[in-house]
């Protein structure tokens, strides 16, 4: 991996997370197998609350990595539904536990889905027991990748609560999430995407072949984490935006820091962030192949290219643009919307957030020095909130 033995890997403190994020084609072949067999009884689920309801609010939630798996999801399934009937919304159980009164109605159907890697961290379960205090109509989808797990664990046995564990190579052993947020992810679009369970197939098989074209590519990557830079700033739009969020954070989880980071749309960086520019900084841009939304991305791309002053601007794209001073990722597929493509795009920000952290000579796998960032969150005290 990476042109590196595994005694090399592990003498960086590597080896754990380069596996993690180079087993993932695999992981979500596995992923698409659980969903395929277990594809009526969910479609009986979420049937039985639409037959019931005439407004359904789903709440995608999660601490984290977790969280922005919601973020990522939102906009291509806003898009999908009619938001007369289905509200979908992304709300971090961070935000739950601190403001619930704002995100959790009692006179209002509500399918929380939860997102954890080990459904142990206190938010997500405080969450869940908040949002059955305060929500009459509640039904759950619980997406995790640890069977022990709590959230697994009281998701046993309730019909309220559509349990779908990930494939036990998805929990993650290092520090960082990676297969535990793309499989998290690819579970939850082929739950709530409304095409056939025959299109789907096809588009995994796509994903896997896009992300591998970039596992197999790596060298590249690695040419771009050999620049000399002290900032990375990641824009999308769409599903992107979110992503972008996950992508900058697996840089400053895996630096500890010492890489200045920054998430923003294309549109939106104009409007101060652009500011962070320096000759030390790279651009990475999560490309569009919605044509209008691309029109944008390509106007801030060809402004950022014109001022001359970051060190290098890359585009990942499904198409070759005519653009001068950029790097452009090039991974072509005919049958890829942006909802999907958020996982080719992943894989590359996993791999320069690792071989970022090997530059600035930090220990991917145990990527905090004074152990005070933690894989679980710990520490935090769950207030009880008095009944309303």
């Amino acid at each position: 991996m990476l042109d590196y033995t595994k005694e090399e890997l592990l003498e960086l403190g590597a080896d754990i997370t380069s596996r993690e994020i180079y087993q993932q084609p695999q992981v979500w072949q596995q992923a698409f197998e659980a969903y395929k067999a277990q594809a009526a009884a969910i479609a009986a689920f979420l049937h039985k609350i639409e037959e019931k309801h005439d407004y359904i609010k789903v709440i995608f939630a999660g601490a984290g990595s977790s969280a922005y798996v919601g973020d990522t999801l939102l906009p291509y399934l806003r898009q999908a539904y009619d938001e007369r009937k289905w509200n979908f919304c992304a709300v971090a159980t961070t935000d739950i536990v601190a403001t619930p009164l704002v995100h959790l109605h009692r006179e209002v159907p509500t399918v929380l889905v939860s997102f954890a890697r080990s459904g142990n961290s206190p938010e997500s379960v405080a969450a869940v027991d908040l949002a059955k205090q305060l929500v009459d109509q509640l039904y759950q989808v619980t997406i995790t990748c640890a069977a022990e797990g709590q959230l697994a664990q009281q998701a046993q046995g309730d019909e309220r609560n559509l349990l779908l564990l990930q494939p036990e190579a998805s929990n993650d052993a290092g520090f960082a999430m990676t297969s535990s947020f793309s499989s998290m992810l690819l579970t939850a679009l082929l739950v709530f995407d409304r095409e056939s369970v025959a299109v789907k197939e096809k588009k995994v098989a796509e994903v896997q072949a896009l992300s591998q074209k970039v596992l197999d590519q790596a060298a590249d990557i690695q040419r771009l984490a050999a620049l000399d830079y002290s900032r990375v700033i990641y824009l999308g739009a769409g599903p992107f935006f979110g992503l972008a969020h996950e992508a900058q954070l697996k840089i400053l989880e895996l630096t500890a820091g010492q890489i200045a980071t920054m998430y923003e749309s294309p549109v939106g960086f104009r409007h101060g962030p652009k500011s962070l520019i320096n000759s030390e900084t790279l651009v990475l841009v999560f490309g569009s192949a919605d044509s209008y939304t691309k029109a944008y991305d390509l106007d801030l791309i060809r402004e950022v290219a014109g001022d001359r002053i970051a060190r290098r601007l890359v585009l990942l794209t499904d198409c070759s643009e005519d653009l001068d001073q950029v790097e452009q990722v090039l991974l072509e597929s005919p049958i890829l919307d942006d909802g999907y493509r958020v996982f080719p795009y992943i894989v590359y920000a996993q791999i320069f957030a690792l071989l970022t952290s090997l530059k600035v000579k930090n220990r991917p796998d145990t990527p905090s020095p004074t152990g005070t960032v933690n894989r679980v969150v710990q520490g935090v005290l769950i207030h009880p909130l008095e009944q309303v």
